[in-house]
């Protein structure tokens, strides 16, 4: 057995990521389309999900999974998140160790939701940090800017 420096001993490990790590709304879409058990949750509301929009799955024979991380009206924490999320998901087959895609409009919600997730032992949650409708361009508006919608991913209106 070797023996440890001084220096060795000063550095200690970064610590363990909090998630799986951020990735991009078009490596979301090649994760969905290149592993069939990959799932997508979406945290957004449910006053989002019917005016704005969500990603159409139907191509690859899978629906997303909507759980809202703040309840709407009031966006209050939905204290029940990570029991409807695993609901949903176990519903769907999923494994924790299936790749989970957390996605709201911007990368917060979702990340906040990737680390919750991942306390609850699915250690593949990964956070979609540009979002559904991505940053705000400089008229100050989204959908234009990165996110899913401006990528052209498949997404549906009610």
């Amino acid at each position: 057995m070797g023996k440890l420096s001084l220096g060795d001993a000063m550095s200690p490990s970064p610590p363990p990521l909090e998630y799986a790590g951020d990735i991009g709304s078009s490596e979301a879409w090649d994760m969905l389309t290149g592993d069939p058990n990959a799932q997508l949750v979406d945290v957004r509301t449910v006053a989002e999900w019917n005016f704005v929009g969500l990603p159409d799955l139907a191509s690859l024979g899978r629906r997303v999974h909507c759980v809202e991380w703040q309840n709407f009206p009031s966006m209050a924490a939905n204290p029940d998140f990570v029991r409807e999320a695993a609901g949903a998901l176990d519903a769907a087959g999923a494994a924790k160790d299936t790749p989970v895609l957390f996605l709201c409009r911007s990368g917060a919600r979702s990340r906040a939701a990737a680390m919750a997730m991942t306390r609850a032992g699915y250690h593949k949650a990964f956070n979609i940090a540009d979002g559904f409708e991505g940053d705000l361009d400089a008229e100050r508006h989204r959908g234009q800017n990165k996110g899913w919608k401006a990528q052209g991913l498949p997404w549906k209106q009610s």
